[in-house]
């Protein structure tokens, strides 16, 4: 059987080694490919020619690599080595140990989770329109020029903004919000803060739209597909937590069980 892992090297800031991951990989006989700056993603894991295709990084690259996996029908292993690593988490993988994550090449449970898309990108957690949307664009912009304050000053920006709202038409009704986000299986909420997934293989599309600021309530939707319209042809969008500019309308669909996932095993009790 063969293995392939993609390693980004600048995914997150508490990241350990990568070149201890990269030996450890090697070590089990997976082949690896440090990826560069100039590398495109999406190519690199197209031409892999492998059976079990991985990717070592955060969320965006664990979706742009999953989705490839789907389209050729191999396996996906997930190594988080990114910053908050969301899907591994849900998943219930170890976050702060990504070596002992490369067990599921060789030592991996097959599971099948449900994938989702907003119109052709693949997403693993979910995308947010509005309020987090221009946060996660300008935190973006102000990183490509290096600036160290940048979460500050886009947070401080975005802030300014919390009494404005977008116009969205929502399979035909309009809606005025600060937020809107369609996530694939259903999250728990604590105000403004982004909960966890129970499952992962529900099979639906979850919609949510907070509404008030200081009492806030949140406007929940289950569904199997979402087209969300806007008066303007192209919508900023945060895609699992990395920025994307999305033609609208924007059709979101569920994949049930689409990807093929494998996981390390289970700890034996002590």
């Amino acid at each position: 059987m063969s293995t392939f892992l993609i390693l980004n090297p600048r995914s997150g800031n508490d990241s350990p080694d990568p070149g201890e991951l990269r030996a450890a990989a090697e070590e089990r006989g997976i082949r690896v490919h440090v990826l560069r700056e100039e590398d495109d993603l999406f190519e690199v894991a197209r031409t892999a020619d492998a059976d079990v295709l991985g990717m070592a990084g955060g969320d965006g690259s664990l979706a742009a690599v999953a989705g490839v996996a789907v389209e050729q029908d191999v396996a996906f292993v997930c190594i988080p080595f990114g910053t908050r690593n969301h899907f591994a988490r849900d998943l219930g993988l170890d976050r702060n140990d990504p070596i002992g994550a490369l067990a599921a090449f060789d030592e991996g449970e097959e599971r099948r989770v449900d994938v989702a898309r907003a119109n052709d990108r693949l997403f693993l957690n979910n995308v947010s329109l509005g309020i987090y949307a221009r946060l996660v664009h300008r935190r973006e912009h102000h990183r490509r020029r290096r600036d160290a304050l940048a979460r500050l000053r886009a947070l401080a920006l975005t802030l300014q903004d919390r009494g404005r709202q977008q116009h969205f038409t929502i399979d035909g009704e309009h809606v005025r919000a600060q937020l809107v986000l369609v996530a694939n299986n259903p999250y728990t909420f604590d105000l403004f803060s982004l909960g966890e997934r129970e499952r992962l293989d529900e099979g639906k599309l979850h919609l949510y739209i907070p509404h008030g600021l200081r009492r806030v309530t949140w406007e929940e939707r289950s569904c199997t597909e979402l087209e969300i319209e806007a008066t303007q042809p192209r919508l900023r969008a945060a895609v699992d937590g990395e920025p994307e500019e999305l033609h609208a309308p924007i059709r979101f669909r569920i994949e049930p069980r689409g990807l093929r996932l494998l996981v390390p095993p289970a700890p034996e009790p002590e």
